[in-house]
């Protein structure tokens, strides 16, 4: 048996791990798009590191697009294999990728406008259709038949509505060996959904790194930094609070947050934009998988109905009122993707308000370093959107507490139980440097025997 790092292998995007079996079955973890703009990796979302019609399987750990972007370029290159993922990953993957696919057909109608010849989306809508058809919803905390010898059992990972860690139990030539991926490790005490999950013990695992570096601050502390970072801005200021937020989790916890703090008349009377469209209707779908809530949502929902919806909040789908925003001179916040400010709407709004002092741009989750939202976490005086540059006048803030990944710690006590008889732990989804302390860390507490894999790296178990 084979493990092939084909993605968010010293990076943290591009989720993909191909596993090999001794009778040549192919299972795919992930297969997710690269969203970034290093040089060194312009060709990823074009290129594969295996033969996509070679494929057997592919399993998912979660909605993001770095987990499934790459989904409908894999059918049109040739996979026909079941894409195998819990209930709520399914319905959100359909939302997320239709969405990637018109964003990708617009871009590309841009540009043919702008004279390039040769540009072509990986995907359109029509691909997204068929892709659809091979998902198979799976319930959490059961083992499901893969194929021959093949088991799969899904638990919550506590990162989005329907994340889940991914364990294999492969029996081979007499012998069973369990493999583990934590896919994205989420935060326990959070909003919305329910803490992550231990997996069963395995053999192997596969697990993320991303804040293998650092703490978060406590979910207390940051509604109080949110409230005050609301009243200088809005308040005080009298400007507005931009937020790049990814539309599936991020946002949902962030208008939560901001219903329970109107709820407690805690929230200044100022107007709350949702403006994502995507946003909109993954809110929608949130209401459609109550099995995924945690307890304390539950509650809630006893006398608020409606955990996403107070009376100065609105839901923006038309691209006319998201223009509008940008001209209205009144204090607001507004909710907008891309969580990393790298595409959406939310660069309309950081290119227009950018430059007023008045304003302020809240970074409430990981940004990876060339993204927008990562130059404005490490302070840039200066940035760069639609080729213009533009002078950082507004005020910064980063409320890493929001992020809907673990810290070190809280990483270690989800994988802790798996130290005795782990034969091999592979670090995949991080910053290399991140990694590197990540291991240090690991190693102090009793982990051997772990790598840090390249991207195309292969083991054999």
């Amino acid at each position: 048996m084979k493990v092939k790092f084909c993605g968010a292998a010293r990076q943290v995007t591009g989720s993909s791990h191909l596993i090999t079996l001794d009778n040549g079955c192919k299972i795919l973890l992930d297969c997710g798009l690269y969203q970034g703009s290093d040089d060194d990796f312009n060709n990823f979302n074009n290129e594969w590191l295996f033969e996509p019609s070679s494929i057997d399987y592919l399993i998912v750990s979660h909605a993001h697009i770095d987990h499934t972007g790459k989904i409908p370029k894999l059918i049109r290159d040739g996979f026909n294999g079941e894409i195998l993922c819990t209930h709520a990953t399914r319905s959100l993957a359909a939302l997320m990728l239709m969405d990637s696919s018109r964003i990708q057909e617009r871009d590309a109608e841009y540009k043919k406008r702008k004279g390039y010849k040769y540009f072509e989306p990986l995907y359109t809508s029509k691909d997204v259709h068929k892709t659809m058809k091979l998902f198979l919803g799976l319930s959490y905390e059961r083992w499901h038949y893969v194929t021959d010898g093949v088991r799969v059992y899904f638990r919550d990972a506590g990162h989005i509505l329907g994340s889940a860690s991914i364990a294999l139990e492969i029996e081979e030539n007499g012998k069973t060996t369990r493999l583990g991926f934590t896919g994205d490790i989420g935060r326990p005490n959070r909003p919305i959904i329910r803490d992550p999950m231990l997996m069963p013990k395995v053999d192997y695992l596969i697990s993320e790194s991303t804040y293998g570096g650092k703490e978060h601050r406590t979910s207390a502390i940051e509604a109080e930094d949110l409230l005050q970072i609301i009243e200088k801005t809005c308040v005080q200021n009298r400007g507005k609070l931009l937020i790049p937020a990814f539309s599936i989790g991020r946002t949902q916890e962030l208008v939560y947050m901001l219903d329970q703090l109107s709820t407690d008349n805690l929230l200044p009377k100022i107007p709350v934009y949702v403006d994502s469209p995507l946003a909109t209707n993954a809110t929608d779908i949130f209401r459609m998988h109550p099995e995924c809530f945690d307890e304390e949502l539950v509650e809630y929902l006893e006398f608020d109905s409606n955990p996403w919806g107070f009376d100065k909040l609105r839901f923006v789908k038309s691209s006319s009122l998201s223009k509008r925003l940008n001209s209205r001179k009144e204090p607001c916040i507004i909710i907008s993707s891309s969580g990393m400010a790298n595409a959406g709407r939310i660069v309309h709004h950081i290119f227009n308000n950018i430059e007023n002092p008045k304003n302020a741009i809240l970074i409430v989750g990981y940004c990876s370093p060339r993204t927008t939202g990562g130059k404005l976490r490490r302070g840039d005086s200066h940035i760069y959107i639609h080729n213009k540059e533009l002078k950082v006048n507004a005020s910064v803030y980063t409320l890493d507490g929001f992020s809907a990944h673990a810290d070190r710690t809280e990483m270690y006590e989800t994988i802790k139980h798996q130290r005795k008889g782990l034969k091999k732990l592979f670090l995949t989804h991080g910053e290399y440097g991140v990694q590197l302390a990540f291991k240090e860390y690991l190693n102090t507490r009793g982990f051997e025997h772990i790598e840090i894999p390249a991207l195309g790296e292969e083991f054999e178990l």
